[in-house]
């Protein structure tokens, strides 16, 4: 009897919480389907040709996205182009030669603090370095900041995906006598190519609508410019400027730049997760 009232008790308990998990799940799916709807409804409705065509206007007044749209896309490739390169390189080392290092022990622990800082510190962190000495905010120091934040990203993915080539493959390489340099560029890289493609997209889509970095360190143009040591508009802080405004027009930009930054964060997303889904089969 003891033994049968246990088995009821645990499975009463086991119940609760399975009706708590389905109540937080039903409600956080719920609440990300109501934000979904909301932007899909107003941001839909908002796109229109102009938007990519015309420059963004002054308050009031009807507009496009086309300076901030391209000047995000000038910040976040040199935030790839800076931390990119950056994180394989030291996850390729965490991977293949820290083995029996304490450094790799310290680098981690950095790592993961990289990963968890707000993103608004690394902005104060480049306006100390690279705005104040200079006495102005440009695209350059943007990009710096975006580039800091993709490197934790990329570090963690590339040491995963290296480690989970098989050490077979390495001793086989070795054999044939090729030096270690040569295996690693050759061999496990391509082994891992998809995996550390993976990571750098992930690393865009989580630049992708960084707002707080930008705010102290490109700012923004209200004009189009090419020019990345002058300060470059971007679609984050034009949503946040224009969502704030009692303009319809300006408001309805905002939603359109937010759909725009949602589309491509999905995108990238259901991108990666085919390579990652490719390189499992």
């Amino acid at each position: 009897m003891k033994d049968v009232s246990k088995y009821r008790g645990r499975a009463a308990t086991s119940s609760v919480w399975m009706a708590l998990s389905v109540a937080a799940t039903v409600l956080g799916l719920g609440m990300l389907c109501l934000i979904l709807g909301s932007l899909l409804w107003n941001g839909l409705t908002s796109l229109s040709p102009r938007v990519f065509t015309e420059m963004t206007p002054p308050p009031g007044s009807a507009g496009g996205l086309l300076n901030a749209i391209v000047g995000s896309l000038m910040m976040t490739a040199l935030g790839v182009l800076v931390g990119a390169p950056l994180g394989i390189m030291a996850g390729t080392w965490l991977a293949e030669y820290s083995a029996g290092s304490r450094l790799a022990g310290v680098v981690r622990f950095i790592n993961d603090i990289l990963l968890s800082a707000p993103s608004i510190v690394i902005g104060l962190f480049i306006y100390t370095i690279a705005v104040e000495p200079v006495g102005r905010f440009s695209g350059i120091a943007g990009g710096l900041a975006l580039g800091v934040i993709v490197i934790p990203v990329v570090l963690r993915t590339t040491e995963d995906m290296l480690r989970l080539v098989p050490t077979a493959l390495r001793e086989a390489s070795y054999a044939l006598g090729m030096p270690r340099s040569l295996v690693i560029r050759k061999v496990i890289y391509s082994a891992a190519r998809s995996g550390i493609v993976t990571g750098i997209l992930l690393a865009v889509a989580r630049i992708s609508g960084e707002t707080a970095p930008l705010l102290f360190t490109a700012l923004n143009n209200q004009f189009f410019s090419w020019d990345m040591t002058r300060p470059v508009a971007n679609l984050p802080y034009v949503i946040f400027q224009f969502a704030s405004s009692p303009y319809k027009d300006s408001q309805s930009l905002a939603w359109a730049g937010a759909i725009i930054i949602t589309m491509t964060v999905l995108v990238l997303s259901v991108t990666a997760r085919s390579l990652s889904s490719s390189r499992t089969s």
